[in-house]
Order: structure tokens, then sequence, then C-alpha cells
């Protein structure tokens, strides 16, 4: 495949991954109770709301970018550890649902030629980011979820600064390493898909 069909698949398969992304970050914050995303336009499913064109575009060339994170207010939360946890885990587990569907839709139906191809990229984009997203190093949502057991370190601002330090060190020179972890990580959840369906 061309580079260019590489790039009409992608687009449309990184722009699905990242809205339902943040969708589902905003969604889960208000239902627990924090109306900041919605009353900041963010609790829809119009792309335009969650891209950042930088990291878009970062995305698409450098295959490692970013979308507009999701205005959360802890302070809102019952339980603001637990709760700022749960809405972190919600973007992964919504790329991980998105992932499953494709992948089922590819299994059981004779879906070939554009649907198809997109849906192939569906599910290899919405698990790369989702288990990107679970290293637990922030700013990502990995580092929220591992740090329901560190309550005092999840609200530290110093360590927003330090890990993302570290997270680019890791994209940009550990590739080996993170791309062993990607490779693994993605295919073990294919696996499980496969036992599902």
């Amino acid at each position: 495949m061309s580079n260019f069909m590489e790039y009409v698949y992608l687009f449309p398969a990184v722009l699905i991954a990242l809205t339902f992304h943040e969708y589902a970050h905003a969604y889960v914050a208000y239902r627990l109770g924090d109306p900041t995303a919605k009353m900041m336009g963010r609790l829809t499913l119009n792309p335009l709301k969650h891209i950042d064109l930088l990291g878009l575009l970062a995305f698409i060339l450098f295959k490692f970018g970013w979308a507009k994170p999701v205005p959360v207010n802890p302070s809102n939360f019952k339980n603001p550890v637990r709760d700022s946890a749960l809405v972190a885990i919600a973007g992964p587990v919504m790329n991980i649902i998105i992932a499953f569907v494709s992948y089922a839709l590819i299994k059981w139906l004779p879906l070939g030629g554009a649907v198809g191809e997109l849906l192939k990229w569906n599910v290899w984009i919405n698990l790369i980011l989702a288990v990107f997203n679970l290293i637990p190093l922030p700013p990502l949502d990995g580092w929220r979820v591992a740090s329901i057991f560190f309550p005092r370190l999840m609200f530290d601002r110093r360590l927003e600064t330090y890990g993302f330090i570290a997270l680019l060190l890791l994209v940009f020179l550990g590739g080996n390493l993170l791309g062993m972890y990607l490779f693994h990580a993605v295919n073990l959840i294919l696996g499980l898909f496969d036992l599902v369906i």
C-alpha cells in the first residue's frame, strides 16, 4: 500500500480513536459529578472539540501525538482519587471497545475494500492508543490509574513535569523497549478478542 493510501485510512482511524477517547473521559467525569467538561463543550463526539491540530499532525507524521486533554475538576467528585482513576481508565477502555467492535465486524462480516481496510486500521490505532495510555507515567491515563495506590502523588504537578520528560525520553530514545511493549500488549488483547469471538 502506498504511503498516500496509508494516510487515507490512518487519518479517520486516528480521528475516531482520539475523539471517542476524550469523549469517554468527559462522559465519565460528568456522570461522577464533574460538569467542567460539559460546560466547556467537551461532552460531545464532535472531533473539532477534541483535536489538537499539532498533536494530530504529530500523530500522523511520527505515530506519536495527542488530543486536547479533557478538563477535570477532582474537587467535584465524591471520592477524588478513585473517581479521577475511573475518569482516566475510561479513555483506554473506550478505545479497546472500539477495537473489539471493529475486529468483530472483520471476523463476522465479509467486509473488504475500503471499509475492511478502515476497520483494520481502527483496530490497530485504538489498541495502540489504549495500551500506550496505560503506561504509568504522567501525564498518561495509566498514571492516574496507578496513582490510586499513591493518592498523595496523583495531583503533584512536579511529577507531571518530570513524567512528561521521562515519557519523551521513552518515545524518542527507548524505541525498542516501547515497541516491544506495544507489540506484546496489542497482541495479548487481540488474543483475548479471539477467545471472546
